[in-house]
C-alpha cells in the first residue's frame, strides 16, 4: 500500500492568507481541500472557482474532498482543473462507478469517502475502480473533533480487503488524526493521513508534518 503521507487540511488554514499558508507546509505530500456544500454536510466552505485558484499557486499537489450533494454532477470539473485527486461521498453519488471513471478520465485520481457509521463491506467490488478509499475518523463537516476509535475496525477490515485485492490503493483517514492518535490509523493499516489543528495549530507547521509521518511509518504494518 506505499509509503506513509501526510495531507493537511487547509480547513485549519488562515483562508485570508491561504497562498501563505501553503508555502508553510512544504513537507507535506499533498494538500487536503474540503469542499462542503451546507447541504450534504451543515458546513459551508469553499468552491471550485477557489480550489482552482488554489491549484494555480500551490507547489504541492491538491487532494479535494467533496463533501457535497449530486458529485455525479460537480465533481468532474475539479478533476478538469487539473487537481491530483478528487474524492466523492459513496452516500451522495448516485452512480458511483461512472462517477470513478469519468474523474480518472479527467486526469485525476479517483477516490471514494465513507461516513463512520457506512460499511465498507457493501462497496468491496468497486475497488478496481478507485485510486483511494476514505474512512472518515469523524463526522464529516467540522475541523477540530476528535478521533473515533470505533472506526479502527472498519479501517483494519478495509485494509485487509485492500491488500487481498493486490490494488495499489491509497487508504485514507480523516479526522482527528493527531501525533496522539496516527498511530492507532496507520497500526490498523491507513497509510494516507490528513490533519488539520495538528498540523496548522502548530508552531511549526512542516515540522508537524514531518514528525506525524514519522509516527505513522513506525506505526505501520510490515509490509
Amino acid at each position: 500500500m506505499g509509503k506513509c503521507c501526510i495531507n493537511p487540511s487547509i480547513l485549519s488554514a488562515d483562508f485570508v492568507n491561504l497562498e501563505a499558508e501553503l508555502a508553510r507546509i512544504g513537507t507535506a505530500d499533498a494538500v487536503h481541500v474540503d469542499v462542503m456544500d451546507n447541504h450534504f454536510v451543515p458546513n459551508l466552505t469553499i468552491g471550485l472557482p477557489v480550489v482552482q485558484r488554489i491549484q494555480e499557486v500551490s507547489r504541492l499537489p491538491l487532494d479535494a474532498h467533496l463533501m457535497i450533494e449530486d458529485p455525479d454532477r460537480w465533481a468532474p470539473a475539479y478533476a478538469e482543473a487539473g487537481l491530483a485527486s478528487v474524492t466523492f461521498h459513496v452516500e451522495a453519488a448516485t452512480a458511483p462507478v461512472k462517477l470513478a471513471r469519468d474523474l480518472r478520465s479527467n486526469g485525476a485520481k479517483a477516490g471514494m469517502a465513507l461516513r463512520p457509521a457506512t460499511p465498507v463491506e457493501p462497496y468491496l467490488d468497486l475497488l478496481p475502480e478507485l485510486d483511494m478509499l476514505l474512512i472518515m475518523t469523524v463526522e464529516p463537516g467540522f475541523g477540530g473533533q476528535k478521533f473515533l476509535d470505533i472506526t479502527l475496525p472498519k479501517i483494519r477490515r478495509a485494509a485487509a480487503a485492500v491488500r487481498g485485492s493486490g490494488l495499489p490503493l491509497a487508504l485514507q483517514v480523516d479526522g482527528g488524526i493527531s501525533a496522539e492518535t496516527i498511530e492507532r490509523a496507520a497500526e490498523a493499516g491507513a497509510n494516507v493521513f490528513v490533519a488539520g489543528s495538528a498540523v496548522y495549530g502548530a508552531e511549526d507547521p512542516a515540522e508537524a508534518v514531518t514528525k506525524l509521518r514519522s509516527l505513522a511509518e513506525t506505526a505501520a504494518p510490515a509490509p
